[in-house]
């Protein structure tokens, strides 16, 4: 009884073990290439000198959105890291790095495109 006990303790140890070594933190919804932070498609991302870090909004919406396009969150994204989510104007969510939210810009064509940065000294890309 010892023995199945002992074999049963050990079994349950490394099934949970197991299932905790399975377990990862959630892919970011970012990273860095050549120096600024992209999005999953490869294109380059900006802040927006007016959003206020940690205020949890964004201050680019309506047509400012239709050329600055938010790097949009689903509706089961969480934070990790230095990625948090905004609650955007029309409800949405909209994934921020380091508390200010994260943009595109419709005009770059191409992943590596950095047309945006400085853009009327409001819009910066992301370096690290």
């Amino acid at each position: 009884m010892v023995k199945v006990l002992a074999l049963a303790a050990s079994a349950a140890t490394l099934f949970i073990a197991s299932g905790c070594a399975n377990m990862s933190a959630p892919a970011a919804p970012a990273m860095l290439a050549s120096g600024a932070l992209v999005g999953p498609n490869g294109m380059t991302l900006y802040t927006f000198d007016k959003d206020t870090a940690g205020s949890g909004k964004s201050g680019c919406n309506g047509p400012c959105a239709a050329l600055w396009p938010p790097l949009m969150a689903g509706a089961a994204d969480q934070a990790t890291g230095a990625y948090s989510v905004v609650t955007r104007d029309d409800g949405s969510r909209q994934w921020a790095y380091k508390g200010k939210p994260v943009y595109f810009y419709k005009p770059d064509q191409k992943a590596g495109d950095r047309t945006g940065d400085n853009f009327r000294d409001v819009w910066h890309i992301i370096k690290e």
